[in-house]
């Protein structure tokens, strides 16, 4: 039986936009092998060649879905030797008639970081001693459109959790609000933006709000897609709240993401 019901499809073309989770989920029983890359910033000069001398913060994941719906995912990023893992679930698919206006994801991630206390043996303590010490949180509502066949909005509320901050004044919790978008100009290629908004600040330490614009092309089973951030973490725990460099003074950094899905 017909319910004249049709989901919109590849609102987003890939789960993520630059760091940025999409709406987006992998197909039914499809792996996703993903390397992201992030050199260093631009004003670092010409001799450590604008960045790509280094130095450079890698993640590789995979994630995948049983279902086309609910999606899970683990990496490693060398930056603070993180280990992640997140689940993605799309609650609501936008309709091109008889149904919602609008695509709703829910996404949660939990961050493990690797490193050792330098100052355990002067301090007396090592603080990363209990466990729990080194793992953060984070959760996204992410309420997107695909408003014409070449151009696609989302907003997502965020929320990160720290279980230790470095100074006594700092806020375990921050959040904000994040905007990403994909203008498609070609069948294979688009121009993607985001933008993470951070409502409070939680740390006295100086950061910025993490802004990128890339370009994306979409060659068979790969997808690449290379930009221009301020960001030089990769992880929601890291780029969300910990980005310390800015456009305005050429603290940018260029990066790439691939993507290969397989079908299982």
């Amino acid at each position: 039986q017909t319910t004249g019901k049709e989901f919109t499809v590849a609102t987003f073309k890939t789960t993520r936009l630059i760091d940025q989770h999409t709406l987006e989920t992998v197909g039914k029983n499809t792996l996703d092998f993903r390397i992201s890359h992030r050199f260093g910033s631009l004003n670092s000069g010409s001799l450590n060649a604008w960045g790509i001398d280094g130095p450079v913060d890698i993640r590789l994941g995979l994630e995948y879905s049983p279902d086309g719906r609910f999606m899970f995912g683990i990496g490693r990023t060398s930056m603070e030797k993180m280990v992640d893992g997140f689940l993605k679930y799309r609650l609501v698919r936008q309709a091109t008639h008889g149904g919602w206006p609008l695509s709703i994801t829910l996404f949660a991630g939990a961050y493990r970081l690797a490193l050792k206390d330098n100052n355990a043996a002067t301090q007396g303590y090592d603080k990363y001693k209990p466990e729990t010490n080194r793992w953060s949180y984070a959760y996204e509502i992410m309420i997107g459109r695909k408003f014409t066949p070449s151009f696609s909005f989302q907003v997502a509320p965020w929320f990160v959790h720290y279980n230790m901050v470095e100074l006594i004044t700092d806020k375990n919790d921050a959040y904000g609000v994040a905007c990403v978008t994909r203008l498609k100009f070609t069948k294979r290629m688009a121009i993607t933006f985001e933008y993470a908004y951070r409502i409070n600040e939680y740390s006295r330490t100086k950061y910025y709000d993490s802004m990128g614009i890339g370009w994306e092309i979409e060659t068979g089973g790969h997808v690449f897609q290379v930009h221009f951030i301020n960001s030089f973490g990769l992880v929601e725990n890291q780029f969300l709240t910990h980005t310390d460099t800015k456009w305005n003074n050429a603290g940018i950094r260029l990066g790439f993401n691939v993507s290969r899905v397989f079908t299982l």
